[in-house]
């Protein structure tokens, strides 16, 4: 349950970063507003496969398969994002959360059914941050 409770603190913070995005002053271009947008909603997007991921690790006895697909979805949004951005910041979130996808990959590989997710946890919550104006 605690998951869910962070999903919604984090949709009121997106909600919250979006209308401050809204809010931007015309002189800052709408290229800008629309790649911080972009940020928010992929940031938003990966925050959902986190929880998703989260669910799938507590209940892998049940389907195995999910974890995997979680890490896929997370890896999609990260390529986009990655894409999409030119913030050194971001850019680091980004890698951040690559590597701790990868080492999670890596675990259920070798045979971990309950990997530690909480470095997925976290680089999810710094690229939320670092998106976030």
């Amino acid at each position: 349950m605690p998951a869910r409770r962070r999903s919604r603190h984090h949709r009121l913070a997106v909600l919250a970063a979006t209308a401050a995005l809204i809010a931007v002053p015309a002189a800052a271009g709408c290229s800008a507003v629309d790649k911080a947008l972009d940020c928010v909603r992929t940031a938003d997007a990966i925050a959902d496969s986190v929880v998703d991921l989260q669910q799938a690790v507590e209940n892998a006895a049940n389907d195995p398969t999910q974890a995997s697909e979680a890490l896929d979805s997370i890896d999609k949004n990260l390529d986009e994002i990655g894409d999409k951005t030119d913030n050194a910041d971001v850019s680091k979130a980004v890698d951040d959360l690559g590597t701790a996808v990868d080492n999670v990959r890596t675990s259920i590989k070798n045979g971990d059914a309950t990997p530690n997710v909480e470095p997925v946890t976290d680089a999810a919550s710094e690229l939320t941050k670092v998106c976030t104006p």
